[in-house]
């Protein structure tokens, strides 16, 4: 293994990191076992206090709800000032400072919300009244999710062979990432429409990010979105879902490359400080924190309705099966483990299995290439939010985090310290399919249930079909069976498609190539630059209080 003087300005940092790391283990207080042999590393708060709201809190219920970098080289803000950024300065992820705990009676009343209820309840932790208002809050999730076809937002599907299947795709474009994105959007208007500000939204997407955010803001006149989709590597539906939507505020760029090759121009424009804070940039993407916060919901919801009892001590566990790309939605579960749901996450991931094996053999390092599969929205070698999960087994040392993920920047490769590789197989569970394991469990799931998946849905039913289980379990579900066409004719099925779908291969379109060769960050900030120039809205600035 080569050390490199930039990561750690000496082999003997490490050295000294990874001792600090193993000490900080043996004096972690608070584990928890729940039974099933889950044992969640997280260290519990020290201190505890009812709020307002019922749930217990890890500190006072006055002191406000910050947020900081992974890698503790940037000022804590806020709920407004992590929702309008991407990175962080210092290139780390915003956090929350502390995660509220929740006690048994908090569990329990809240096991009986419908699921825009809960959303707004996880919100109200997140984010502070005095920011917010709470009847806001609830107004603007209640406005994010009146665009969704079913009435209670997402659907529990109770399957043969105990396969569980919470369906997170009734929104807008048919996939999961429109229920954090409608309230996320929602958000943004809120603070924008109160300060009169812009702000110029820049996302890469593996395919259905884009499609969600571009419909989370379009034909608003304070936002202008900048969506990279990587050409090729989507479905044509995906694809189409972005490219036509003919709105003047949304520009969309068709990118040859993969998705891990066009995050590289987004991360070079949001740490240029100077540039991100002229033109007012922000991200949409996981990185941002707003996105991470309604996720958690998914999983509380997942564990109230599979968990036979919450009369019982311990509390049951919980099986949620995680299809895994960059890794947004399993970080959303461990923090949920960490405010006290008992929970056992399982991260499933496809052919690009960083995830995997790094859970398994602590090998957090790029493979050659990124592999395009059937489910393509996973196609992912660098998932970004694995940075957040470090940080929290860490126990939020954000010297270590720094240090760990600046050489994993550079050598692409890197060997987690023995201690937190423990910490992490015990945090997760992970398994890998292939696109024939994806097929065979398309075909089973069709035959035993007369029920379409999609390919990523697929992924995790792989997992169920494979891996029996004693404990209650669900799978989440991330997208419609219908915008993955290819991935059904490969299992000898034909979806039927929504009229909403079928319309768009009508439609006219509208995106910029970004050829192979040619400057990708530049030619995103000329086009950043042109449309703030026509607005005449260039270095306005986002305040942040």
């Amino acid at each position: 293994m080569t050390y490199l003087r930039s990561d750690f300005c000496a082999v003997g940092a490490f050295a000294q990191a990874e001792k600090r790391l193993r000490g900080r283990v043996g004096r972690a207080q608070g584990k928890w076992d729940l039974g099933a042999n889950l044992r969640p590393a997280f260290p519990l708060p020290a201190k505890r206090c009812v709020s307002s709201a019922g749930s217990v809190c890890s500190s006072s219920p006055r002191s406000p709800m910050e947020y900081v970098s992974t890698r503790g080289g940037a000022g804590a803000v806020d709920f407004e000032g992590a929702l309008f950024s991407g990175y962080a300065p210092d290139g780390g992820l915003f956090v929350p400072q502390r995660i509220p705990s929740l006690d048994r009676d908090t569990l329990r009343r809240w096991s009986r919300l419908p699921y825009r209820e809960l959303v707004k309840e996880l919100c109200s932790l997140f984010v502070t009244a005095e920011l917010v208002p709470r009847s806001t809050l609830n107004d603007l999730i209640d406005r994010a999710f009146s665009r969704f076809r079913h009435k209670d937002v997402v659907h529990l599907s109770r399957l043969k062979d105990g396969l569980n299947v919470l369906e997170l795709w009734h929104g807008v474009t048919y996939a999961f990432k429109d229920l954090s994105l409608s309230c996320t959007g929602q958000f943004l208007q809120y603070f924008l429409e109160k300060k009169k500000q812009h702000v110029s939204i820049l996302v890469g997407t593996s395919g259905d990010t884009g499609s969600s955010a571009i419909e989370s803001v379009r034909g608003q006149k304070n936002v202008d979105i900048f969506v990279v989709l990587p050409k090729g590597f989507c479905t044509q539906i995906q694809e189409l879902q972005m490219t036509t939507v003919i709105e003047d505020n949304v520009h969309v760029f068709a990118a040859h490359g993969n998705s891990d090759e066009i995050d590289e121009p987004i991360k070079e424009l949001f740490t240029d400080v100077d540039f991100a804070r002229k033109y007012n940039l922000m991200s949409l993407n996981s990185v941002n924190w707003s996105r991470i916060m309604v996720q958690i919901a998914h999983h509380f919801y997942a564990y109230f309705q599979c968990a036979p009892s919450l009369d019982t001590t311990p509390l049951p566990m919980v099986e949620i099966v995680v299809p895994t790309g960059g890794g947004g939605n399993i970080t959303a579960g461990c923090i949920a483990q960490k405010m006290g749901l008992p929970i056992q996450l399982v991260a499933v991931v496809n052919s690009n299995d960083i995830i995997h094996r790094t859970v398994q053999h602590g090998d957090f390092s790029l493979s050659e290439s990124v592999k395009a599969t059937l489910a393509s929205a996973m196609d992912i070698q660098e998932p970004y939010n694995m940075e957040r999960i470090l940080w929290l087994l860490l126990g939020s040392d954000s010297r270590l985090t720094k240090m760990l993920m600046e050489r994993f920047s550079v050598s692409k490769s890197l060997k987690l310290p023995e201690d937190l590789h423990r910490k992490l197989s015990e945090t997760l569970r992970s398994c890998s399919a292939s696109d024939e394991d994806i097929v065979r469990a398309v075909q089973r799931c069709w035959e035993e249930n007369r029920y379409l998946l999609c390919p990523h849905s697929a992924v995790a039913a792989h997992y169920h079909y494979s891996q029996p289980n004693s404990m209650p379990r669900c799978c989440l579900a991330p997208a419609s069976a219908a915008k993955f066409q290819d991935a059904l004719l490969r299992a000898g099925l034909v979806p039927q498609l929504p009229p909403e779908i079928t319309a768009l291969t009508a439609m006219e379109t509208r995106s910029t190539p970004l050829e192979r060769g040619q400057d990708w960050a530049q030619a995103l900030r000329e086009q950043i630059e042109a449309v703030a120039r026509r607005r005449g809205i260039a270095g306005q600035g986002v305040t942040q209080t």
